[in-house]
């Protein structure tokens, strides 16, 4: 099985699959000193994994580690006040009526991560009429920390929040998430105090036991393409950066946006268009960019199920009628 083949690479050497650059937009101590800075990267990535053989390393792996280390108790009675009181102000569902509920986050803390999902979160809420029912969780950019911070379990806890919400049989689920990526999943990775891998089988089993069905879910990282396999069904619509064997780009941590967040997110989805047209459309603008700065590939995917149309038309009809401007700094300069 490929997905097990990636296993067995990552519990080699799970510090060289994290793919991205080296951090370098700020210092501890700026970090310190500006709530609005985020940490740094200095410390070698944990071993996440666990037990004496390989098989159990791997099913390890698969069950999504998260692991935080020397935070401050008033920094994380902060972060949970801010987690509960974006929750607190999600609206329930309407009765009769497709809502969608708009989830973005970044699981990194390079701030081009938090400046993407903060954007997505107004694309995809603008486009699918998701206004009260759409949620970002991102740290600090270097330009504001007013939303709770995104990690592996505030995902977990904000998509049983969303569960609780909706109407399993009715809603849809709109789940954007920006990262680095190994090729056995998300890489969660905050300063030096948090670290996990979101596995496609964490994130498939977390949907399948909330009973959320119905979702659009747009992974932004390396390697993400291992996603396809496990999260496709007749009701999602996947789109990932990357096949399963190929890096994305533009993850630069002074960057606004990767090029799949620039090309899709910024640009295709800002248009009434459908989505998969809009995907074609990132597509090529993301194989131009990658001609242009001279890289290998990295062949975003695609997977609409076949009952997607059963209820997509009713996230369409809200779609607004004329196109909004692409906001903060290209990812490929002219």
């Amino acid at each position: 099985m490929k997905q097990r083949a990636f296993l067995r690479i990552a519990v080699a050497s799970m510090a060289v699959l994290i793919a991205g650059p080296a951090y370098t937009q700020s210092s501890s101590s700026d970090a310190a000193s500006n709530p609005n800075q985020p940490p740094p990267h200095t410390k070698p990535w944990p071993d996440l994994s666990a037990g004496p053989n390989r098989e159990a390393r791997e099913q390890s792996i698969e069950l999504g580690p998260h692991f935080e280390r020397g935070h401050s108790p008033r920094v994380l009675l902060e972060d949970r006040r801010k987690l509960d009181a974006a929750l607190g102000q999600l609206q329930p569902q309407r009765s009769g009526t497709i809502d969608a509920y708009v989830l973005t986050i970044a699981l990194d803390s390079d701030p081009v991560f938090a400046r993407e999902a903060r954007e997505a979160g107004k694309v995809l809420s603008r486009r699918y009429g998701a206004q009260g029912r759409t949620i970002t969780l991102a740290g600090p950019d270097g330009r504001s920390n007013e939303l709770p911070k995104g990690s592996i379990n505030s995902l977990m806890i904000t998509l049983a929040h969303i569960g609780e919400l909706m109407d399993g049989d009715e809603d849809v689920l709109v789940l954007y998430t920006t990262s680095h990526g190994a090729k056995i999943g998300l890489a969660y990775h905050y300063g030096d105090s948090g670290f996990g891998i979101l596995s496609p089988e964490r994130l498939k089993e977390a949907l399948e036991e909330l009973g959320i069905e119905r979702r659009i879910l747009i992974i932004s990282a390396c390697y993400s393409g291992v996603f396809v396999p496990e999260l496709a069904s007749a009701n999602t619509a996947i789109l990932t950066a990357a096949a399963d064997n190929r890096t994305s780009f533009g993850c630069q941590a002074e960057n606004d946006w990767t090029f799949f967040g620039d090309a899709l997110i910024n640009n295709a989805l800002r248009k009434p268009q459908t989505i998969a047209e809009a995907s074609r459309e990132a597509n090529r603008s993301i194989a131009d960019w990658e001609t242009k700065v001279g890289v290998f590939a990295s062949l975003p995917q695609t997977a609409i199920g076949s009952k997607v149309e059963s209820w997509m038309p009713a996230l369409r009809a809200r779609m607004p009628r004329t196109a909004s401007n692409p906001v903060g700094r290209p990812s490929v300069g002219e």
